[in-house]
């Protein structure tokens, strides 16, 4: 019997979906569309949320939430429906009109009225849910809600009767326009995976240890993935959560352990002298001290290059933290050693500011530094390669042009990627393939939490730059509206006639009919014209040459542009210590990353510097696409939450924390370039204590029985090798 189960396991989770009850080809067609293609992606397309008969209104009592501005839900029938044409704008508007055994309750769509007029039949039970507010009559009402549907008229549908009843709770699953046309809404999922967690997950196969589960108390995965679907209590769905996360971040630690387990076995192919004469020459030269934490830094990478195994470290450090002085003297380490050195920017921008700032560093010393992009002339190029070839090229600053074919180093030593989220695991991988077994050095001015650190570069040694030059004064940051723009002007113009400089950034570049943004091409004309007339004004977007670009950028930098108006290009690339003054309009449309980085490009210098974020929260109401109310007050609760963190701290490692939470790890460093398997259940903000103790957990499995060839890991094996093998792969070339 157990060998057939056995049997019966591994074929039922690889079921094609089409082949289960109420899916059929047609909807499998779609759900494969989604990502979705058997059995076990089902039973791991985990609800959005619940209903629970808790957190639910009667229609009488929505007035009494109106001023607490949170979402609530109300189960009520249809009622009636009816499309109206306003009289003020014109415009056809569709309203439901739903009732419970307390009163009657108006939902409002002010667009996609053709949809909604026949999405509804009288008589149907829902569950709406929205931010309450009151209508021209002081009635409560909500503006296009979110709703499930949970009984229909002509329908003995169990939701209905068990919410009620025993006070059961209810899934709702992710939908969109394509899932909906073949019946499977938030309604639908919940059909289709009853059927499906009822009938198959019986067969389910354990991944965990039995052993570990009972010492962390972990229920069995077949009672999980039952209980995330349809908990019968509160605590039972807490405990199905709990295992899951743990399951998920336990296996992506094991990933993790034997990625560093695989770097640990290469043995060091280059060797650096014990002696070096280029670093100290160059920190003598250096017009400033280095800080404490560089000095530490230097010496965890100087630890590193005098082991036996080649270095594979994380270099994090707030913008004007000083990384690449670091970066800079252990690449003369290398160079003094004999050894060859690449230097990896994602952009040509970034390269050429790189090259420019390390020819300007490395003046007085003999070292040779090149410049490897895409545009570069033919014959340029030819002599370039010739000189990494046979060495007289010490160290080449580039895009991904450094890992063309043609490129060959005649003894590459050291690689050294800055922004290096940027790049995917192949690219980092190539370049590191131009060398043998080369030390590597990655950077980012983008702060990682500890959290997501631990998650994304487990196999990496992290050093962190927590400290900034002791002449660095604190950017003071403030949000103004568009009604303050006089009084913002008026402080640029004192600030530029002390002196300084100033950049005002927009999110495009030319306008668009969706989106009612000022373009950074017309309110360059009109600041240079009618706000900033006595003032040189420039203008720098992505669509310039490369050449029109430094043009700008070199012009501005020797102070003769005042004012610098912008996209989002110069988010890296530009280092100007006159200019004091990062003006950001329209910051709500902006991510708290980018934000923090152009804000970076400020406060360079020893004055004092500012950034003032112009904000227009109005821009949603005006823009909703199709929107409802409680996805517009989620998206304006955000921008909100971004702006006052800005205000709140210039702490790189606090911002990205809440961004974190904003915008879960998947926005911030996409899974494909990270190498990273896609995390379904766990958070990396919420479940941090949770992912440290299976870090723990999977490191000592790894130590313990490396080849997992005891008994009790059979299914720990099973399960690695059939969801991660593809990932530990990408970890061995990386």
């Amino acid at each position: 019997m157990k060998s057939t189960i056995q049997t019966d396991q591994k074929e039922v989770v690889g079921t094609p979906l089409q082949y289960l009850r109420g899916i059929g080809p047609k909807r499998a067609a779609v759900l494969q569309a989604q990502g979705l293609t058997t059995l076990e992606d089902l039973l791991q397309y985990y609800p959005r949320g619940y209903l629970d008969r808790s957190h639910i209104v009667r229609i009488v009592d929505l007035a009494f939430h109106i001023h607490n501005r949170t979402p609530v839900t109300v189960i009520a029938e249809v009622f009636r429906t009816e499309t109206r044409r306003a009289r003020t704008t014109n415009r056809m508007i569709f309203f439901l009109t739903v009732k419970d055994v307390s009163g009657y309750l108006t939902c409002v769509w002010f667009e996609g009225w053709q949809w909604y007029k026949d999405a509804f039949e009288l008589g149907e039970i829902l569950a709406l849910s929205a931010i309450p507010t009151f209508d021209q009559y002081g009635r409560p009402q909500f503006v296009h809600p979110q709703f499930d549907r949970l009984k229909r008229v002509d329908e003995d549908e169990p939701d209905w009767g068990k919410l009620f009843n025993t006070g059961g709770i209810i899934p709702k699953y992710r939908s969109n326009a394509q899932l909906e046309r073949v019946g499977l809404d938030s309604r639908g999922f919940r059909r289709v995976i009853r059927f499906a967690v009822a009938q198959y997950v019986p067969y389910v196969q354990e991944t965990l240890p039995n052993e570990l589960c009972r010492r962390l108390s972990l229920i069995p995965r077949s009672d999980a993935l039952r209980a995330i679907h349809f908990p019968s209590s509160l605590e039972e769905l807490e405990q199905a959560k709990r295992r899951l996360k743990f399951e998920e971040l336990f296996f992506l630690q094991l990933l993790f352990a034997y990625r560093r387990a695989i770097v640990q076995r290469e043995l060091r192919t280059v060797q650096y002298k014990s002696e070096t004469l280029l670093p100290r020459l160059l920190i003598q030269s250096l017009p400033f001290t280095l800080t404490s934490a560089q000095k530490k830094v230097l010496h965890e990478i100087i630890a590193d290059l005098r082991s036996p195994h080649p270095m594979n470290r994380l270099l994090q450090g707030d913008v004007g933290s000083g990384k690449t002085i670091v970066a800079l003297l252990v690449a003369l380490m290398a160079i003094d050693s004999g050894l060859q050195v690449a230097f990896m920017a994602p952009t040509e921008i970034l390269a050429e500011q790189h090259y420019k700032t390390i020819r300007q560093f490395l003046s007085s010393l003999p070292v040779s530094v090149r410049l490897l992009i895409g545009g570069q002339r033919k014959k340029e190029r030819e002599v370039l390669l010739e000189e990494l070839s046979n060495g007289t090229a010490h160290l080449v600053v580039g895009t991904h042009a450094l890992i063309e074919e043609g490129v060959k180093f005649h003894n590459l030593g050291l690689v050294i990627i800055d922004e290096q989220h940027r790049f995917g695991v192949l690219h980092r991988a190539m370049l590191k393939e131009k060398g043998t077994s080369p030390d590597v050095l990655v950077m980012t001015a983008t702060p990682i939490p500890r959290t997501l650190a631990m998650t994304l570069y487990g196999d990496l040694d992290v050093s962190i730059i927590d400290e900034l030059p002791s002449n660095r004064k604190p950017i003071r940051t403030a949000i103004r509206t568009e009604q303050d723009k006089p009084r913002v002007y008026a402080f640029v113009k004192e600030e530029l006639h002390r002196g300084r400089q100033a950049y005002i950034v927009f999110p495009l570049i030319e306008e668009s009919e969706k989106v009612d943004l000022k373009a950074a091409t017309r309110e360059f004309e009109r600041l240079q014209k009618d706000v900033f007339p006595e003032f040189r004004v420039a203008l720098l977007h992505g669509r310039m040459t490369t050449s029109n670009k430094d043009e700008v950028m070199e012009r501005f930098k020797r102070g003769e542009y005042h004012i610098l108006v912008a996209t989002t290009v110069i988010e890296v690339g530009i280092d100007v210590p006159n200019a004091t003054i990062m003006i950001i309009e329209n910051a709500e449309r902006f991510g708290l990353s980018q934000l923090h980085q152009l804000r970076g490009r400020v406060g360079r210098g020893t004055e004092q510097s500012y950034c003032i974020l112009i904000a227009n929260y109005e821009w949603y109401d005006k823009n909703r696409k199709g929107k409802d109310a409680l996805e517009l007050w989620n998206e304006k609760e955000n921008a909100r939450r971004r702006l006052e963190t800005m205000v709140a701290t210039t702490d790189g490692f606090k911002i990205a924390e809440v961004d974190l939470q904003l915008r879960g790890p998947g926005d911030i460093f996409g899974t494909r370039q990270s190498g990273m398997p896609a995390l379904r259940v766990a958070n990396l903000i919420e479940d941090r204590e949770l992912l440290e103790i299976a870090r723990a957990e999977a490191f000592q499995l790894v130590q313990n029985d490396p080849h997992l060839r005891q008994p009790e890991y059979q299914n720990v094996r099973s399960h690695f090798e059939k969801k991660y093998k593809e990932f530990l792969e990408l970890g061995k070339i990386a």
